[in-house]
């Protein structure tokens, strides 16, 4: 069915023509943009109307990384966000296993945050032990880089103070050489290895309901860490269920895998099956060699060249060796394959710029697109290495909402005043995509781009704004969440800004995005979500 839309406010994101009032959408693609008299001259007798009555239409959103399967997965945990105290967490947990029919073995739940607590420490075995003494329970913090057992788990593992502490990562031990049941980065896959995978159909299902979430915030591609989900680390099963629900018509966002595989001979594997960059079709792509290279700012696990203002005993951890990111580097970009890497911290972001400057200059390649995902923790001299390397930086605006209470406590305020440099970044002609890194933040656009606009909270802290000489246009930041987007994953000439030819993935608003106040983005919903051509999401009260 051919639908026109008019009577509205349409931000094309085309340089050529950024504005007009209609669209006409025929089959999967944009056929007309102009005003309302132009678009409704293509009405036939079955065309769908709608009328727009002033509000914003815009490209479909484009989140640039997140992690869909793990968002769907981390769901049916127990929900530990936002809670306030380790009682609070404790109490909440024996509610949610007295409800749990199920009585499956393991005890998951995701979301905790120190920083949140009332006494801000880390949860550890002996309160996790006054949850269930007779279960094995894993707690994951909202970073995803940071778990936490309790003593059944460990006794479970058979993981003791004399248990070989795993490169790129630790678990804590006591001062009477007794695991404290935390475990850091590398080391979480001393319990990951050891949970249940599940099947293809239910990781089918996963991806269907993770989608509906994403339809109803406007998302219409996804960039999406899936892989290394799983204890089976069977890649292959992942992309089969992305392949056959995309054959049988289900798959209703467009997917760019970003694909994590651990280590360099699991990489070489993928690569002799053929597995490269740009494999697929509109609704599923292989996407870049997505490299996990250090943690997060929140769990003191980011890779800092200093040590922490907060803590001096520690800089951090690097997942990976210098030699090791060079050689993954190295295999990638000579084998045409895009490269994401997680860098928060300063020194392993200037270690990943090193590997992809000799691999620049050993196998020359331009338009490589090779990118740094979260780009938190800058210098002068690593925003400037962006523009030098041509890099795409990978920005969560989202992220300020959490990290806005602690990153001068993390890092100093020296070194926080170069950090979070959107504006500089995209004044130096840097493409940078934006995305939600959900579950670690709900993938809510409206509220990242609210965010990248004012730099301050959800609560709307500080006043002015963290750094407000930061702060980007509402312009730009849609343009980050659309256009800049189908930069990053090859796809300009066919998404991410409305123009005839382009295929009809749209996101209607409920308001004029360009003329609300700022602080007032964040509350503004989704009325429609459009891809294909298809409305897949009506917002039923618009």
């Amino acid at each position: 069915m051919d639908i026109i839309l008019y009577n509205g406010k349409v931000i094309t994101m085309d340089e050529d023509k950024p504005y007009a009032s209609g669209v006409c959408i025929k089959g999967n693609k944009i056929y007309k943009v102009g005003n309302d008299e132009k678009v409704l001259e293509c009405k036939k007798e079955n065309t769908k109307l709608i009328d727009l009555q002033g509000r914003s239409l815009l490209p479909g959103f484009n989140d640039s990384h997140m992690h869909l399967i793990n968002f769907a997965y981390t769901d049916s945990m127990i929900r530990l966000a936002g809670l306030t105290s380790v009682n609070e967490i404790i109490e909440k947990s024996k509610e949610s296993i007295k409800q749990d029919t199920a009585n499956a073995s393991w005890i998951k739940g995701r979301g905790w945050n120190q920083n949140n607590f009332d006494e801000p420490r880390m949860l550890n075995r002996y309160d996790l032990d006054k949850i269930s003494v007779d279960r094995p329970i894993c707690f994951i913090r909202a970073c995803g880089h940071v778990l936490v057992i309790n003593s059944y788990a460990l006794k479970m593992l058979n993981i003791t103070g004399d248990t070989v502490q795993v490169a790129g990562g630790h678990f804590d031990i006591d001062a009477n050489n007794e695991p404290t049941g935390i475990f850091r980065e590398n080391a979480m896959n001393l319990v990951y290895d050891n949970m249940p995978s599940p099947t293809i159909t239910e990781i089918k299902d996963m991806i269907t309901s993770a989608c509906k979430v994403a339809l109803s915030e406007g998302i219409t591609s996804i960039q999406t860490d899936d892989l290394d989900n799983f204890s089976d680390n069977d890649y292959d099963k992942i992309i089969k269920a992305y392949e056959e629900l995309r054959d049988d018509g289900e798959l209703p966002v467009r997917i760019y895998e970003q694909c994590l595989l651990g280590d360099i001979e699991t990489f070489k594997g993928f690569l002799n099956k053929g597995y490269r960059t740009g494999q697929g079709d509109n609704f599923f792509k292989i996407g870049p060699l997505k490299i996990l290279a250090d943690g997060s700012l929140g769990a003191r696990t980011a890779y800092l060249s200093e040590p922490y203002e907060d803590d001096s005993s520690t800089c951090g951890i690097g997942k990976l060796t210098q030699d090791q990111l060079d050689q993954l580097v190295l295999c990638a970009h000579k084998n045409n394959m895009q490269i994401a890497i997680h860098c928060i911290g300063d020194k392993i972001m200037d270690m990943s710029f090193s590997s992809i400057k000799k691999a620049i200059d050993e196998y020359p390649r331009k338009d490589h697109r090779h990118g740094i995902v979260h780009s938190q923790i800058t210098t002068k001299q690593l925003l400037d290495e962006f523009r030098k390397v041509d890099a795409i930086a990978y920005i969560q605006p989202i992220f300020l909402d959490g990290d806005i209470s602690i990153v001068e406590k993390r890092i100093g305020k020296e070194r926080a005043k170069y950090s979070y440099n959107f504006k500089t970044l995209i004044d130096m002609g840097v493409h940078t995509p934006y995305g939600s890194d959900c579950p670690v933040e709900p993938f809510n656009v409206l509220h990242g781009i609210y965010c990248a606009v004012t730099r301050k909270t959800l609560e709307g802290l500080p006043v002015e704004g963290w750094l407000p000489e930061q702060k980007v246009t509402t312009l730009q930041a849609i343009s980050s969440f659309t256009k800049e987007g189908a930069y990053a994953s090859f796809e300009e000439d066919t998404k991410g800004i409305i123009k005839e030819s382009m295929l009809a993935d749209l996101v209607v608003l409920d308001n004029d995005i360009l003329e609300i106040e700022s602080h007032k983005i964040k509350d503004m919903k989704v009325d429609y979500t459009i891809v294909d051509g298809v409305v897949v999401y009506e917002n039923i009260c618009n």
